[in-house]
């Protein structure tokens, strides 16, 4: 394999992007759950101020991987973080390092920006996921949970603000 190029995505990445997003949740079991369109990730990816970014693993002119991440801030260390949203590497290209490139590109990023962190959710059957952070070094955060509002509840909670 050549050498990796991670990059900063481009409104060229796009529908890659997107393919990969699906190829993403077919993996974790959600196939309908994509919404996301290619004008969605546009407007997203590059306005004049965007709030979410992606880098591109790419190998020999394709892109075989992306991540796609936003800046966090924590009150408890005063400092931004990133959360990383999304990484995948097609499966043809698993076990070459493009994760562990990606993720070093992200951490450089971190470290150059002074963010205090880089966080992301790992679903708790993907163990080969699981293996490569445990590898990399990261910690599992087993002590808190996640809660989600979305659809139905959010509007339900979103209506006592216009009872104030």
């Amino acid at each position: 394999m050549t050498n990796p190029i991670i990059r900063p995505a481009t409104p060229e990445d796009v529908p890659e992007i997107l393919a990969m997003i699906r190829e993403l949740a077919e993996y974790e079991r959600e196939p309908d759950a994509v919404k996301a369109t290619e004008p969605m990730l546009l407007e997203s990816l590059f306005t004049d101020q965007p709030q979410v970014f992606a880098h591109i693993a790419d190998v020999n002119g394709a892109p075989v991987g992306f991540a796609l991440w936003y800046v966090t801030y924590s009150t408890w260390t005063g400092r931004h973080g990133m959360w990383l949203e999304d990484l995948y590497v097609r499966p043809t290209q698993r076990g070459s390092g493009l994760g562990k490139a990606l993720l070093a590109h992200l951490a450089a990023i971190c470290v150059e920006r002074n963010y205090s962190r880089l966080e992301w959710w790992v679903l708790d059957w993907n163990s080969p996921a699981i293996g490569f952070y445990d590898a990399l070094g990261a910690h599992s955060m087993d002590e808190w949970t996640v809660r989600r509002l979305d659809d139905e509840g959010l509007k339900n909670v979103a209506a006592f603000a216009d009872q104030g």
